[in-house]
């Protein structure tokens, strides 16, 4: 599953080829440090704009045939780099990279989400990028593998959501669609006050749900990918699934136990990976 703080990246797996290795790290790099400057640290909300504004403009100068060899600053450079000689070598796109950079910059002017179809966009660029590269990385690029992706990649960004609706909350943040929440009568004040009343049961189970039918459509691309590769994206969909057993076990008090995957919970997922039809 994830390392650090940054989902849907399997970064330097064991699993990985190891030709492969270099290049999902320097991927991760440019993810988990502009990631960092939408969510971490002190900064106001311009401080983060401009700093992924620098980011724009370095994705653009350092790939483009017109641009200049020097970047901002060493700190970008030692980013920028090794990124650029892992897209020429594996020949990436770069839209996958500006996708990123816009769904961060969105979680900086953007607390709230109207809709599932908002939400499901949010993730088609905040999520949904990663698997499209580690499918190029793979040479599997095409319209049914991108789909089935794009289903996993999204399904774990909305696990993820779940997991963090407190960790959220104390950032201003709600990621649950507020369509969702008048349906089921779950205010924002219930929320705060960690209710877990059945409106709110009943609200995750519908959550829950709705990934775990992500999920289940994307294990078809598990099983069609040979290897290892195939193996860790098993792991990383039965991880996911597991969570979400987690989540009902704790009957959706995700207020106060934050669901998290353990020694005995791998030993169920490797065997789920390896041996469950």
């Amino acid at each position: 599953m994830s390392v650090n703080h940054y989902e849907n990246f399997p970064v330097a797996s064991v699993l990985l080829p190891r030709h492969l290795r270099r290049a999902v790290i320097d991927i991760y790099r440019f993810a988990r440090s502009a990631d960092d400057i939408a969510d971490e640290g002190d900064a106001l909300p311009h401080e983060r704009i401009e700093q992924l504004e620098r980011y724009r403009h370095a994705l653009h100068t350092r790939f483009s045939p017109l641009a200049s060899s020097t970047l901002p600053s060493a700190e970008l450079d030692a980013i920028f780099v090794p990124l650029a000689r892992t897209v020429t070598r594996h020949q990436l796109p770069l839209s996958p990279f500006f996708d990123l950079l816009s769904a961060f910059e969105q979680d900086v002017t953007q607390t709230r989400y109207p809709d599932y179809a908002s939400l499901a966009d949010y993730c088609r660029r905040s999520a949904n990028p990663v698997g499209h590269l580690m499918l190029y990385l793979y040479g599997a690029v095409d319209a049914q593998n991108l789909e089935q992706s794009d289903a996993i990649c999204t399904a774990l960004q909305l696990i993820n959501f779940l997991q963090d609706v407190a960790i959220d909350w104390s950032k201003g943040r709600v990621y649950l669609p507020q369509s969702d929440l008048n349906r089921f009568g779950v205010t924002e004040t219930m929320i705060a006050q960690t209710s877990l009343s059945p409106a709110w049961r009943a609200l995750m189970q519908f959550e829950v749900d709705r990934c775990r039918t992500l999920l289940n459509s994307g294990l078809p691309l598990g099983r069609r990918l040979q290897g290892r590769v195939g193996l860790e994206l098993r792991l990383i969909i039965q991880g996911g699934l597991r969570i979400l057993e987690k989540i009902e076990a704790a009957r959706f008090d995700v207020f106060h136990h934050r669901p998290t995957l353990r020694p005995a919970d791998w030993l169920m997922i490797i065997w789920r990976a390896g041996f469950k039809k």
